[in-house]
């Protein structure tokens, strides 16, 4: 009981929710290797460290000595995710589909253990579908449950529309877990609708219905939205190390538990011991900075986070400028104010955030100099180092 115990302990951690979690409890206790799937639209050619909460919870089955099914879902992908969205998305093609799936291949096993994990296409049973079998599907929830999922909910009430093959999307991934007899199933708090839909398939199929254990959306360097590529709050799992040490020590000192909760390895117990030091007065810092390196280290490297902690040190504790700065021609016949170059130059994204960053005093000039003036013009045929923020550097020739 103990071992399960201890067991039940790690899975559940950063958990949201298990439904029904005596069901996983008792799964656990009859000491089989379950199935424990977990599906994945490849609606994107890279991966964030919001998408590895659900890989990192995959790993942790897969150590404790179970079958971890990674699910590609290169079928439902050509339908298109609705969860959270307010409008149909576009789905996308064939091809655009199988390339990502390929990089998401390569990326998961940056985690998981290749040798144990079993990569699945759902597009394997759904190409056997015919007309009637997606019909006779369809036949079996009624338009008035759908709509009991919140986004569809919202949207009908809002007046948008609703595309009739988004109601086929939650059956779908719920018959995956039909095709795949799956034990266990591991999604985002975002997919409570469809994950208890694959219990209530199974159920209907004479299965032993899954377990369903429901993560948290990971936030993003904001603190405050979940992690995403649009909203530009994101570590990507493909960043070079330099950079993903750079943002993971912009999080808040707060937002820190919250990672190391979700995305690091550390026994619960070295956790806890990490806590109460910064409680008693450590500088939460240096913790920050373990959790930089052990992400580098599982992405890279670990010589390429040793690196990453000296950048670091040389770059921001002591003021110094990073040996690799890009240099940048700026195309222009006169002088230029300083919020169009830096635009010009990609290190904002526009002339109003530029202003905003020489307002904050965000901008440096050669690495020392504060810009102070959002109205300074660069000189024609100058050259000069640019630094917007803790991340961003650039050797700027103007003409």
């Amino acid at each position: 009981m103990t071992d399960i115990n201890q067991a039940f302990a790690e899975i559940k951690r950063g958990a949201d929710e298990i439904l029904p979690e005596q069901d996983l409890i008792d799964k656990l206790k009859t000491g089989k290797t379950l199935k424990i799937k977990a599906g994945f639209d490849p609606t994107a050619p890279d991966l964030h460290l919001g998408h590895t909460v659900l890989i990192n919870k995959l790993k942790t089955f897969q150590d404790l000595g179970h079958e971890v099914i990674f699910l590609i879902g290169d079928f439902t992908g050509l339908i298109g995710d609705p969860t959270g969205k307010s409008a149909t998305r576009k789905p996308l093609t064939k091809e655009d589909v199988l390339q990502n799936a390929e990089t998401y291949k390569e990326q998961v096993f940056k985690i998981l253990d290749p040798a144990k994990t079993t990569i699945a296409f759902n597009s394997t049973w759904f190409d056997k579908f015919g007309a009637a079998d997606m019909i006779k599907l369809a036949a079996r929830q009624t338009v008035a449950r759908m709509l009991e999922r919140d986004d569809f909910k919202k949207r009908y009430a809002g007046g948008h529309s609703i595309a009739i093959h988004e109601f086929l999307y939650p059956l779908v991934q719920g018959w995956d877990s039909v095709a795949l007899e799956a034990d266990v199933e591991l999604g985002g708090t975002d997919q409570r609708f469809n994950l208890l839909m694959g219990r209530e398939l199974q159920k209907d199929e004479g299965q032993t219905p899954q377990a369903v254990l429901m993560m948290p959306l990971l936030e993003g360097l904001d603190g405050v939205q979940k992690m995403s590529k649009s909203l530009n709050n994101y570590i990507g799992i493909t960043d070079a190390p330099n950079d993903m040490f750079g943002k993971v020590m912009s999080i808040s000192d707060e937002l820190m538990w919250r990672y190391y909760d979700l995305l690091s390895f550390r026994p619960l117990a070295e956790v806890a011991e990490l806590k109460a030091k910064v409680e008693a007065g450590a500088n939460p810092r240096d913790t920050k900075i373990e959790l930089a390196k052990e992400l580098i280290a599982r992405f890279h490297s670990e010589d390429d986070a040793e690196a990453a902690h000296a950048d670091f040190i040389k770059r921001f504790q002591k003021n110094a400028l990073p040996d690799d700065i890009p240099e940048i021609a700026v195309a222009a016949t006169e002088a230029m104010g300083i919020a169009n170059v830096l635009k010009e130059a990609g290190l904002v994204g526009s002339t109003s955030e530029a202003m905003r960053m020489i307002k904050q005093g965000a901008v440096k000039l050669d690495g020392k100099e504060k810009v102070t003036d959002s109205k300074m013009m660069v000189e024609l045929g100058s050259t000069q180092i640019f630094q917007v923020g803790k991340r961003k550097f650039g050797k700027i020739t103007l003409g």
